[in-house]
């Protein structure tokens, strides 16, 4: 028969937390259910309600179906039926029966029963207002306390009133069932984060989305809005493999052995970070019991030695951590070459379709972010985050087996409470900062657009509206700084408010324990001295990780560039062209930049090598496109267009391009001077070639006549030369390349009468015996073409000789007939201008003479 003769066991008390090594099971069993019941029932309670009045139930189709979620579930009445399967079997098993395992089975029941149901309530109902997403903060906390305090039992390892001994059948089952709850809890707190169960994004965005799905709309609808209540660590496996590869420097030995040696001397560091206050507190206690000068002044020099190793406080400027820094400069340089370097070529390696779209300052505010985020990130991981989990790992140790487990509590409480409410308030700013990022490339977005078409703002007097708009920028970045900030002194107090409370509760105990003789006036001292040590970069954990999430946020536009995919891409073993002839041939082909929308539709001809095929017809008919395609800037929806019988999409787009060369309609140039912006078409040229290409593009005479001559600045894209001028030397870079086969793009669109004529002539000359395709405007310029190809609606409707499409009397002889009668007015109307001034300039005696006659 059962008998509850006491609360406790004979040889224990409530009011005694230690027990012979460990803490006291009936002090542990009283308090954790009851902190368990307080969070469940008083907190849930209040949660529940919130979720029934203001909250609505959420349409099945919203609720995600997940076997991670029947698990929790599982595995929640699991705990339930475990905590009321250990109390019948300490009541059939007879004997005395203490009144804590009652209470600890009935309140441990209560608090489970009541969190089953806030798991199943936030399965059903939501709170619409609510921005965030996942479990709620009550369920989360219940879940990591109830997971922490089966974490505790390990401190009473030594203690014979636990059950680690296994030497008979009760402490058997005690293990047995505290290893399900130790099982269960840590499988509900790490799939609490996850939260499988519920939708992974807002559930107010769903609803938005699927009215405007209602509505037919097919835009994305709120995307912003969704990635800003993301959690900074999605993907995290995906981010650290982008990391990994920049983390170890391959192919470098010394850079590898600088990075073996940094780690040394990073655990250096932590053993110095335990020998310090213990040295601090040895001369304490020497200057006490009044030791030998010898022997106090051995402990001094160690203690200074130590300290000179250490740094100030936490090794912030000691000199293993300064020595550590600078061999890690080598290393934070390569990471940042090689993440710029990657970065860029995979930018080059894009499709034009994309840089047609991109916003550039957009672009570069994020590789600038992006990769010095990087170098943040692997030094506050490296060299912050994993020392100060190790510090705190060794604290609690060291005050567990050194002074009593009272003081190791109070450290694990303090950290508990430290990391879980930096984590979670951490978590819930992160739509700010992420906010402020988007303002900022807004801001600088619109200031590096206004900036780049400064000539369209002058000509339409909108320097105030340029003005404006960027304020209005700035003030809305401004707005999400504002919040930003406040929320970061809201955690910082916050932190400032659990350490201080830890510190406090510590201190009071080392100090009691002084004053009853236990401890000696060194412990205190080493307690005060190991406690601050540790607070100091535990006061920075906190900055640690905000920098972490900052840095995964500033990375996640970088990260987006990474995984843009590259339209066109080399076939897997495409080889080299294998350049013959130059014959040119597109079949069946049909292209389209958006769905639904044909540019090219079955179009089919024939280049014969060393021919001059042009291509004509109105705007948008599809002529560029055509030669964009031969370039392979885009792949072929349909059909193929080989080059000497080979497919040009099997092979290597570098060794395409080696063999074309292209003067385009708009030409922008860089930043430069003129030779070598020439000389761009082949970087190995000389300034004579650079020259003789200059002479065969009718520019070169013009540049002599510049202050610098060749050396002349060009300016942003070109823009201190003409129209003319420019064309001109895009012309002189292809006559450098010197391909075998040329695509022109209207290339003396810009040019006056006189210049078209000499260019033309130029031209000529540079594409006799080479493959050249030609998209022309001005009819007049091709009318020596071996073959014209008149496109309409992206169809090739007319082909053959000048003189043979004029006889036709189609397409291409209206569009002939109608530039002869645009040149004649304007020729006539040159005429009468020239007649007028030519009056003008009579002397009046002549006039009137002829007036009279």
């Amino acid at each position: 028969m059962v008998v509850v003769q006491s609360y406790c066991e004979a040889s224990a008390s409530i009011s005694e937390a230690w027990l012979e090594g460990g803490i006291s099971p009936c002090f542990y069993f009283t308090l954790v259910p009851t902190v368990l019941l307080t969070l469940s029932f008083f907190f849930g309670t209040f949660h529940c309600i919130c979720y029934r009045r203001y909250g609505t139930e959420m349409e099945p189709k919203f609720v995600p179906r997940s076997c991670l979620y029947g698990l929790q579930l599982a595995v929640s009445l699991l705990l339930l039926l475990q905590f009321l399967g250990g109390l019948v079997w300490r009541v059939a098993g007879g004997g005395e029966l203490p009144g804590y395992v009652v209470l600890y089975g009935c309140l441990s029941m209560l608090g489970w029963a009541w969190a089953v149901a806030l798991l199943r309530l936030e399965r059903r109902r939501v709170l619409v207002r609510d921005r965030t997403r996942g479990h709620s903060t009550v369920l989360l906390l219940f879940w990591a306390v109830a997971f922490s305090a089966e974490n505790l039992a390990f401190i009473s390892w030594a203690s014979p009133y636990w059950w680690w001994g296994l030497e008979n059948t009760q402490q058997q089952v005690e293990f047995s069932l505290w290893l399900m709850r130790y099982v269960g809890t840590g499988t509900l707190f790490f799939l609490g984060l996850k939260a499988p169960g519920l939708p992974r994004r807002p559930y107010m965005l769903l609803i938005n989305e699927d009215e405007r799905d209602v509505e037919g709309g097919t835009g994305q609808l709120l995307l912003d809005g969704a990635e800003e209540s993301q959690s900074t660590w999605k993907d995290f496996g995906q981010k650290v493999r982008l990391l990994v590869p920049y983390m170890w420097p391959r192919g470098s030995m010394l850079l590898q052995g600088l990075v073996l040696l940094c780690l040394c001397l990073l655990g250096l560091e932590r053993v110095i970070n335990v020998f310090v206050p213990i040295y601090y507190k040895n001369i304490v206690n020497e200057l006490t019991d009044g030791s030998s000068w010898k022997t106090l002044a051995t402990t001094v020099c160690v203690y200074v030695l130590l300290k000179f190793l250490q740094g100030g406080g936490a090794g912030a400027s000691g000199f293993v951590s300064n020595l550590r820094s600078f061999l890690w400069i080598r290393v934070q340089q390569y990471t940042n070459r090689v993440v710029q370097v990657r970065l860029f070529g995979h930018l080059h390696s894009l499709s034009l379709r994309w840089h047609l779209g991109r916003r550039t300052g957009d672009v570069l505010r994020s590789i600038d972010r992006g990769t010095s985020s990087i170098n943040s990130l692997l030094s506050y991981i490296v060299f912050s985050i994993f020392p100060t989990i190790a510090d705190i790992v060794i604290s609690i140790i060291y005050f567990i087996t050194y002074f009593n487990a009272w003081f190791g509590l109070i450290v694990f409480v303090c950290m508990f409470l430290y990391l879980t409410l930096t984590i979670i308030i951490t978590e819930w700013r992160t739509k700010y900062r992420r906010d402020m990022n988007t303002q900022d490339n807004n801001a600088k977005s619109k200031a590096v657009d206004s900036l780049l078409n400064f000539e369209t703002v002058k000509y339409y007097n909108a320097e105030n509206y340029e003005v404006n708009r960027f304020e209005d920028a700035i003030l809305k970045y401004q707005i999400s700084e504002w919040k930003t900030q406040a929320s970061l002194a809201f955690l910082n107090q916050t932190q400032n408010l659990i350490i201080g409370s830890g510190l406090l509760a510590g201190s009071l105990l080392c100090a009691y324990f002084v004053q009853e003789g236990k401890f000696k006036v060194g412990d205190f001292v080493l307690f005060g001295t190991y406690i601050i040590q540790l607070y100091t970069p535990l006061n920075w954990f906190g900055t640690y990780y905000r920098m972490i999430q900052n840095s995964f946020i500033d990375m996640e536009s970088m990260f987006k560039l990474f995984t843009e995919e590259e339209e066109v891409k080399d076939a897997v073993n495409a080889e080299n062209l294998l350049y013959k002839l130059g014959k040119v041939e597109f079949e069946n082909v049909y292209f389209n930049y958006i769905e639904g929308k044909e540019i090219l539709k079955d179009v089919s001809f024939t280049v014969q090598p060393g021919q001059t095929v042009a291509l004509v017809g109105p705007s948008g008919c599809g002529k560029s496109t055509i030669l964009r395609l031969l370039f392979r800037f885009y792949d072929v929806q349909e059909g193929c267009i080989r080059i000497d019988g080979q497919d040009i999409s099997k092979v290597k787009q570098v060794s395409l391009r080696a063999h074309i060369g292209v003067v385009p309609q708009d030409t922008v140039l860089f930043n430069d001077n003129i030779r070598d912006n020439i000389r761009y078409g082949r970087i190995s040229a000389s300034d004579h070639e650079v020259e003789e290409a200059a002479i065969a593009a009718d520019i070169h005479e013009k540049i002599q006549t510049f202050p610098e001559g060749y050396d002349t600045q060009v300016g942003e894209r070109g823009l201190k030369l003409s129209g003319g001028e420019k064309q001109r030397v895009a012309i002189a870079r292809t006559i450098l390349k010197a391909p075998q086969i040329i695509l022109l793009d209207e290339a003396t669109s810009a040019l006056d009468t006189q210049t078209e004529r000499n260019i033309q002539a130029s031209l000529t000359k540079v594409c006799s015996n080479r493959t050249t395709i030609v998209v022309a405007h001005r009819l007049s310029t091709i009318i020596g073409a071996d073959q014209i190809l008149v496109l309409s609606d992206g169809q090739i409707a007319e082909r053959g000789r000048h003189d043979e499409l004029l006889a036709k009397g189609g397409l291409y002889c209206d569009m002939w007939m109608k530039q002869q009668h645009a040149q004649d007015s304007d020729s006539a109307s040159d005429t009468e201008a020239k007649d007028r001034k030519s009056e003008k300039l009579q002397p009046p005696s002549v006039t009137a003479g002829h007036r009279s006659h």
